[in-house]
């Protein structure tokens, strides 16, 4: 983090990795695997590994999709 370069673009990816998180949280509650969830959104588990490393520009049908396989609901805020 003492590279400024770095700490940049680490805290670039600040949001992707919230959101990995609260995908792999979701994912939790419903104690479901990376395989499971996959199942239930009808996607290949490659989908799952993707959107919870942060590395995947997310649609909000993928999310509500996501929500839906693990029981939990989507809310998405904007913050001042």
């Amino acid at each position: 983090m003492k590279d400024p370069e770095f700490k940049a673009a680490y805290e670039g990816m600040a949001d992707e990795f919230s959101l990995a998180s609260a995908v792999i949280e979701a994912r939790a509650i419903g104690g479901l695997t990376q395989e499971e969830l996959a199942d239930r959104m009808d996607a290949k588990q490659s989908l799952v590994v993707r959107i919870e490393s942060g590395d995947h520009n997310t649609t909000v049908e993928t999310l509500l999709r996501v929500a839906e396989a693990t029981g939990t609901h989507l809310k998405i805020t904007f913050e001042h």
